[in-house]
């Protein structure tokens, strides 16, 4: 073999070898089964040797095979320890931690878990430079390696990147108590999808949330009554009387107590999102210690 092993086949070697199947170990690593098979065969093919003996039934591990894993167990331990030592000395050269949220996480939990964090980790700990944005903006960001962290609201969580769900939203319906909706408090999926709506706009994580639920039931949104980028604007549309919007149960939980606004309920329909993490490759000491922080936080 003329250079050096490739890492990720070890560890998807070894994975295979643990799990007993390539489709465990595929689940383990996040990427299809063949692309497990294609990295390892990518491996005996540098090798030089056969790794796994593969039938109908299934793959197992050769005896040259489990030598290979043997050896690129502790090579891969080594691997790990090392990135582990370079994120230390990231993190520790390092004052700030970059996130970028979407509007409705910046405005209402993000300042929370600054807080906590804050507590946890001192004074002396980085601190969290807070930038908000739409849902796209934040995994633009977060792509190009201006935020460390993503806080995203859409439904459907990008592949390319690592995530984990750190709370749960609803999009609610709301006009103002003297529209005809408030009365019955209640409105067909179809006549939603009907009537102009104020919204946020295209690329917003709540807009994304009620196009794909209609969408499920085979109905599209209308063009909207009036489109705003910031869920101030929209609250302020929807009470002025412009047209029925939407908006997170977070932003209007307040209005909806105090009587400004009336939620409506769809029938047959419950517009539910997560909440949702993300960042590039492996995630810094800071990013998991935030994260940490995020988790043990009252439920969302």
């Amino acid at each position: 073999m003329g250079r050096e092993p490739d890492l990720a086949a070890l560890r998807a070697l070894v994975l295979v070898a643990r799990e007993g199947s390539i489709s465990a170990a595929s689940t383990r690593l996040g990427v299809s089964q063949q692309a497990v098979s294609l990295r390892i065969r990518g491996l005996e093919t540098d090798l030089g040797v056969r790794l796994l003996a593969r039938s109908a039934r299934g793959s197992r591990v050769t005896p040259a095979g489990e030598l290979v894993v043997g050896w690129a167990t502790t090579l891969l331990t080594a691997a790990d320890e090392f990135a582990t030592a370079v994120d230390a000395l990231r993190d520790d050269r390092g004052g700030t931690l970059r996130v970028a949220a979407s509007l409705t996480i910046a405005e209402h939990l993000v300042p929370e878990w600054i807080a906590r964090w804050r507590i946890a980790r001192g004074d002396d700990g980085p601190v969290v430079r807070l930038t908000a944005a739409n849902s796209s903006a934040v995994l633009d960001a977060v792509r190009e390696g201006t935020a460390e962290l993503g806080l995203i609201e859409t439904p459907a969580v990008p592949t390319d990147l690592g995530s984990v769900t750190v709370g749960h939203d609803t999009v609610e319906v709301v006009v103002t108590r003297d529209h005809g909706w408030a009365t019955t408090g209640r409105v067909s999926a179809r006549e939603l999808a009907s009537t102009g709506l104020v919204l946020r706009e295209p690329g917003s994580g709540t807009r994304r949330a009620l196009e794909d639920a209609l969408a499920a039931v085979g109905l599209t949104c209308a063009e909207p009554a009036a489109v705003l980028s910031t869920t101030l604007g929209i609250r302020s549309a929807i009470m002025a009387g412009v047209a029925p919007g939407a908006l997170s149960a977070l932003a209007v939980a307040d209005d909806i107590r105090s009587g400004r606004l009336a939620r409506v309920r769809i029938g047959g329909l419950r517009i539910e999102r997560p909440l949702t993490a993300v960042w590039v490759g492996r995630p810094s000491r800071r990013v998991r210690d935030f994260l940490g922080v995020v988790a043990a936080a009252p439920p969302t």
